[in-house]
């Protein structure tokens, strides 16, 4: 695929894994390190160069939290005009949609976002108890990579304080629009073990 000049991309390698139950980054899928498949789908899809966030060759160090990491790419990131974020922890998210974020940043969008449809029911819990019941409408799940502006996620992270889920979240909060496109189904985060042999069998058959 064609590159973008003005496009660079950050991958979030840096977080300890508390739920898988160590650092995620340099797992395998498909006999390739997690965070090597994220960058190279980068790159694929249209990022003319790539800053990896964590311990890694040539990597930048991270902070406590995912927005000090972010933060911390976005220092090396060089003053280009677009910078997709994208976690290590999704290796299976294709070049094909790293273009397409592209794309929408290109055609004038500040932020990208891909998102699926949340297709199970939605319900509230509390001590094993179901509490509540949340309606699905309008109510999306949505994946890395994230695209923007670079100097409108800059002037996001400078302007909001306090912690977020996402860049997209601290993009909204500066009263910036954020814009879908259709993920992927197969761009699952590797959260827990069962996720990462989800991601070998999916790898398989590709």
């Amino acid at each position: 695929m064609n590159a973008v000049p003005h496009a660079w991309g950050v991958v979030v390698a840096a977080g300890a894994g508390s739920r898988f139950g160590r650092p995620k980054h340099a797992l395998e899928v498909g006999g390739l390190a997690l965070w090597k498949r994220a960058r190279n789908a980068l790159l694929e899809g249209g990022c003319v160069g790539v800053v990896v966030v964590g311990d890694v060759p040539d990597g930048v160090q991270g902070g406590a939290r995912r927005r000090d990491s972010v933060l911390a790419g976005l220092t090396a990131v060089p003053d280009v005009e677009y910078v997709l974020i994208h976690d290590a922890a999704r290796p299976l998210g294709s070049a094909a949609l790293v273009a397409s974020v592209l794309r929408a940043l290109t055609e004038g969008a500040d932020a990208v976002v891909p998102a699926v449809p949340v297709n199970d029911a939605l319900k509230r819990v509390e001590d094993e108890t179901i509490t509540g019941h949340v309606n699905r409408t309008g109510i999306v799940a949505v994946q890395t990579p994230q695209g923007f502006r670079l100097d409108v996620l800059r002037a996001a992270h400078e302007a909001m304080p306090g912690d977020a889920h996402d860049d997209a979240q601290l993009v909204s909060a500066h009263g910036r629009t954020v814009i879908t496109i259709p993920g992927e189904v197969t761009n699952l985060k590797i959260t827990y073990p069962d996720d990462l042999l989800l991601a070998e069998s999916i790898w398989s058959q590709v």
